[in-house]
């Protein structure tokens, strides 16, 4: 994976760090934590500027990002609540909690989005709620824009300050997202364990 992303940003340039990020949004095994240190690297060594590298990872993140929350809007909390009442204990969920989910995305939905888009593992299904809640499309643009901002910034400037050793960036995020991910695989677990108890 390591050699056909760099050829892509190699061959295309912020165009392939805006595809490679978008891919990332939609299919999360594809890590941003090597797209964006390796795209830092190749601005590091003049291939491209570090803003364009920048700004063309935060566009490709966000149109990721608003894929999912399109699929979440199309679905909407109606048929979520219909398919928590048929099929509750697999989704983890009761309708009631359905209902005050929205009701908590409604009052927190900014912030869930601008930091959930900064964590490992949560920035793709962040957009998916923000979707199912109806958060209007100006403010989760905004927010998602600014929390891929603060990502991919890090990310490419830790390429590009590192320069030949960007790989080691991906050493200490990778962890990070190893957990996040146990931990939202032990969660879903423990759901479905004491679904019935939380009917």
């Amino acid at each position: 994976m390591f050699d056909w992303i760099a050829a892509l940003i190699d061959r295309v340039g912020p165009l392939g760090v805006a595809l490679l990020m978008f891919a990332e949004n939609v299919f999360p095994p594809i890590p941003s934590e090597l797209i964006m240190p390796l795209a830092g690297f190749n601005a590091a060594q003049g291939r491209m500027g570090l803003v364009s590298v920048i700004i063309a990872g935060t566009i490709g993140s966000v149109a990721g990002a608003t894929l999912w929350y399109a699929l979440g809007r199309a679905v909407g909390p109606e048929r979520v609540r219909r398919l928590a009442e048929r099929h509750g204990r697999w989704l983890t969920i009761t309708p009631a909690e359905v209902d005050r989910a929205q009701v908590w995305f409604d009052r927190h939905g900014a912030l869930a989005v601008l930091f959930g888009r900064l964590v490992p593992a949560v920035r793709t299904l962040i957009s998916i709620p923000a979707g199912l809640a109806r958060m209007p499309l100006g403010p989760f643009l905004l927010w998602s824009t600014l929390g891929s901002l603060g990502w991919t910034t890090l990310l490419a400037v830790a390429g590009w300050m590192l320069e030949g050793a960007y790989t080691r960036v991906e050493g200490w995020v990778n962890p990070i997202s190893t957990a996040v991910v146990i931990a939202l695989v032990a969660i879903y677990i423990w759901r479905v364990v004491t679904w019935g108890r939380r009917r």
